[in-house]
């Protein structure tokens, strides 16, 4: 058996059944830490709200103050195009840094800020990305001074109650610096003044921005015995429509625009004595705007929720096929390290020759995640809904799954037998031992004679050999390599 043959074993399971498909069981296994406990009492519905791990900060401002130069500089790295021409930054660009050891943020950089008319259509674009994040930068040309386009601007950002920090650029310039005491009339307490040219005051920025900064917090334990689960997508393939069936009430706004999701409250549902925190699109607003550039928001906003998650349902739209935004938002629940379910809506809506269609462009995804389980469904009709949450429950019990040593080592040896492991450096790669070293995801830690890494293609020989024998079919599974000595 080839490095190959597990992945290719991934691909034909993850296929669903025509119609409501029914997703893959794991294997039975008592020792697997249990899904749930009985509830007494409990209620059947709460709200609750959750904080996300990464917080996310967006840079704003009208055109030619400076915006996509803050952000390369506070990124560390040139991405954002800088040009003197008012909107040439045309798309919201999204890069990750730290602002101390262990403190990451996500900065998001936006087109200008067009006040009044918008023949660019940005106005809606930045909205959307400030309502996505936690703070935002309102960046101000010091040499102009203060404009009616400025104030115009706030009024904006105002009607979104969201933090601020003011950022006054070009400080280095003699007459930026001293006009600085003008923009407190602005009403947002102490202007931070900088540089983003020449890199002046960007430290002091760094730390303002901390300190306005939510708390980092680990992922949530949203009740005794629950489990958290993302429900993310592409804008308008019904995350919406799939929470209000799953929880039995219309919870949220939903209509045929893209990104009319409203009321970001996160639902908590009790069923068969199970609890499950709901999470849906964190707080976008109607936008008629956002279906002409939604992809790159719609993966930061699944980021966030997929980090308060230990589940992701990603939805995608059956009539539409896999599309490069599904497999970008796959992606980030890949890298999160979540396990995954994937729901394929408006599955009442094709035909045959649309079933075909799907199944093929299905297996990139498949591949994406793993090999997920797969429900086909209405949420619209609720035909299949209520198979979500036995895959949910499914794809839990492997991302929680606990082997023990001796049967894991027993497997790692079958493993090994069929199909040897990598020379590496001219030596033989030799395996002693293995051990799970936690789960969500589950993580192995591999005691070898050598301590460097095996290939790429033998790792995944060996991922898949642990799906395949342990039911963790959309699960990340985690091999740590460590030398011991002989």
């Amino acid at each position: 058996m080839g490095p190959e043959d597990g992945r290719a074993r991934l691909r034909g399971d993850a296929r669903g059944v025509e119609g409501a498909g029914e997703p893959r069981r794991l294997h039975s296994d008592a020792r697997a830490r249990p899904l749930v406990g009985a509830l007494a009492h409990a209620p059947v519905l709460e709200r609750i709200a959750v904080t996300a791990l990464t917080p996310s900060v967006a840079i704003v401002g009208r055109p030619n103050v400076g915006k996509s130069t803050l952000f390369n500089r506070l990124v560390g790295r040139r991405q954002a195009i800088v040009n003197d021409r008012p909107g040439v930054t045309r798309d919201r660009i999204v890069a990750r840094s730290e602002l101390a050891p262990g403190r990451p943020v996500e900065w998001v950089d936006t087109g200008g800020l067009v006040p009044g008319d918008d023949p660019l259509g940005l106005n809606e674009q930045v909205m959307l990305a400030v309502e996505a994040c936690d703070l935002a930068l309102l960046v101000v040309d010091g040499v102009e001074g203060l404009t009616t386009a400025d104030e115009r601007v706030l009024a904006a950002l105002r009607s979104r109650r969201k933090p601020m920090v003011l950022v006054v650029n070009k400080a280095d310039v003699r007459r930026a610096a001293d006009g600085v005491g003008e923009f407190w009339a602005l009403g947002l307490g102490e202007p931070a003044a900088v540089s983003a040219e020449h890199g002046l005051g960007i430290g002091a920025l760094i730390e303002r921005v901390e300190a306005e900064l939510p708390a980092l917090e680990a992922p949530p334990e949203p009740a005794p015995g629950g489990v958290a689960v993302a429900i993310v997508g592409r804008p308008n393939v019904g995350k919406s429509s799939l929470l209000n069936r799953l929880v039995g009430e219309p919870r949220t706004l939903v209509s045929p625009v893209a990104g009319t999701t409203r009321d970001p409250i996160d639902t908590l549902v009790s069923r068969d004595d199970r609890r499950y925190l709901l999470i849906d699109t964190a707080g976008i607003r109607r936008r008629s705007k956002v279906s002409e550039a939604p992809e790159e928001l719609a993966v930061l906003l699944a980021r966030r929720q997929i980090e308060r998650a230990e589940i992701a349902i990603l939805v995608i739209e059956a009539p539409a096929g896999v599309t490069s935004g599904d497999l970008a938002v796959a992606g980030a629940i890949w890298e999160a390290g979540r396990a995954a379910v994937v729901a394929i809506n408006k599955w009442d809506l094709l035909e045959e020759e649309g079933r075909e269609r799907i199944e093929q462009t299905w297996l990139r995804l498949a591949e994406v995640l793993a090999g997920p389980p797969r429900v086909n469904l209405s949420a619209l009709t609720g035909r299949g809904a209520e198979r979500v949450f036995a895959a949910v429950d499914e794809a839990r019990r492997g991302y929680r799954l606990e082997i023990p040593t001796g049967e894991l080592n027993r497997a790692f040896e079958g493993w090994l037998r069929q199909h040897q492991p990598p020379v590496v450096e001219e030596r033989p790669w030799k395996l002693f031992y293995a051990s799970q070293v936690a789960t969500g995801p589950p993580t192995f830690m591999l005691f070898a004679n050598r301590a460097l890494p095996i290939s790429h293609s033998y790792r995944r020989y060996l991922e898949n050999r642990l799906r395949e024998s342990f039911g963790l079919g959309g699960v990340p599974v985690r091999l740590v390599i460590r030398r011991r000595s002989t």
